[in-house]
């Protein structure tokens, strides 16, 4: 945790500690209102979205067919560490800025930030730099709703709900999860606390974003289990032991992105020449391993997870490149390449669990995601929406665990803690 982040979550937290007041969303008085800025605001996002994924298929298409594309990876960082640098202000807090301006807000999110993150991670995606698509989404959506702020003559108050469903709808049309768009948006803010008064306007958001993204001809991904085990005491304990795995886990990711980013901060001192290092480190590890699997999503392998076990190895080495990608700079998400680290570990421990394949890499693919993002009924719910409810009891059993067992390690640092 860096001064500012130390001095933010203090200050925060006295606040809270000594203040009385109850706060209430204002929704109930106007209704209509905020079904209209959520018609607006889903339509707005969906199509951010929709756009988003159609060139990210398209660059991550080109990689594929031109294997070479990895060599400019330094030279990919290196625009995207100066444009950050020069041009980007405030933006360059990511996530991080919409959970600022959430607790404490100080000026409006830039709108620049959208444009700044998209082109930022189709250029890492087209280079071949291991990230995934979440942490665009969400600012993206972060940024578009923050201009309903002044458009509207939103207040305070008002303000944190229309930043939520950004943050809701960003989350939902990327993944095809409403549901679970609407809770991470929920839990995202305050580890320990969640407000459901904003639920509907988040609900509504998230699900208008989610069809009129599909309404743009976007697919996603779906999974298939083949088998789930029957509900027992053995294969409850069997779950609590991956949960445990699944915990840890997250704790080893995050502090590897962590331990990245402290030092190209420590020994870079130009902040355009990290991604353009972290670029030449990413390409030497890549030389010696020579699997082309742990570039980009990765998500023909998270599918291939379902249906094969992978090596111990294959869950490590995506941690490794990912922390040299995300922790150099480069832009993009962590939850997809969490989704990767979790089914291919999922898989992997299903042979020993003996336990259908499917089932357990299903179990680490939302379970590691909890650990790391602190968001566990975001996940419990996105398990239901890609897998169906059969897995519900086991999978609730190994998010609460998991995120019980990361403590306060979390992707996002300015998180607060109640």
């Amino acid at each position: 945790m860096t001064s500012d982040e130390y001095s933010f979550y203090h200050l925060y937290s006295a606040v809270m500690n000594t203040s009385k007041k109850t706060i209430f969303f204002p929704f109930p008085s106007k209704p209509f209102i905020w079904a209209v800025l959520s018609l607006l605001l889903g339509s707005l996002i969906g199509s951010a979205s929709a756009l988003f994924l159609f060139v990210l298929e398209y660059v991550t298409n080109l990689r594929h067919a031109n294997p070479a594309l990895l060599f400019g990876l330094p030279f990919g960082g290196l625009l995207i560490g100066y444009l950050y640098h020069y041009f980007g202000g405030s933006a360059n807090k990511g996530n991080n800025l919409l959970i600022q301006e959430y607790h404490h807000p100080i000026a409006k999110i830039p709108f620049k930030m959208a444009p700044f993150v998209l082109l930022g991670t189709w250029v890492t995606h087209l280079f071949g730099g291991s990230a995934g698509r979440e942490g665009t989404a969400v600012q993206m959506g972060g940024a578009l709703a923050d201009q309903f702020t002044k458009w509207f003559k939103l207040n305070e108050k008002d303000r944190q709900a229309i930043l939520l469903m950004g943050i809701a709808g960003g989350f939902a049309s990327v993944f095809g999860t409403p549901l679970a768009g609407t809770l991470f948006a929920i839990e995202l803010m305050i580890v320990g606390r969640n407000k459901y008064n904003y639920i509907f306007p988040l609900l509504i958001t998230a699900i208008i974003s989610h069809y009129v993204c599909l309404m743009w001809g976007i697919h996603h991904t779906v999974y298939t289990l083949d088998l789930v085990p029957s509900l027992d005491l053995y294969t409850l304990f069997k779950v609590s032991v991956a949960g445990v795995l699944f915990g840890l886990t997250a704790i080893l990711f995050v502090k590897s992105t962590d331990t990245v980013s402290h030092f190209a901060s420590k020994y870079i001192n130009y902040p355009p020449l990290r991604p353009f290092f972290g670029g030449l480190f990413f390409i030497v590890l890549f030389y010696f391993i020579q699997d082309s699997k742990f570039l980009g999503l990765g998500v023909e392998t998270i599918v291939e997870s379902f249906t094969i076990s992978q090596a111990a190895t294959v869950f490590l080495l995506k941690i490794a490149f990912t922390a040299i990608t995300l922790g150099s700079g480069f832009k993009g998400g962590e939850v997809t390449p969490l989704f990767y680290i979790g089914a291919t570990l999922g898989s992997f421990l299903a042979v020993y669990l003996q336990l259908p394949i499917g089932f357990v890499a299903s179990l680490g693919f939302v379970a590691v995601f909890a650990g790391a993002t602190k968001t566990p009924f975001a996940c419990i719910f996105m398990a239901i929406e890609l897998f169906g409810s059969e897995t519900l009891i086991y999978t609730a059993l190994c998010c609460v665990i998991a995120y019980l067992i990361s403590g306060k390690h979390s992707i996002y640092k300015f998180q607060l803690y109640l």
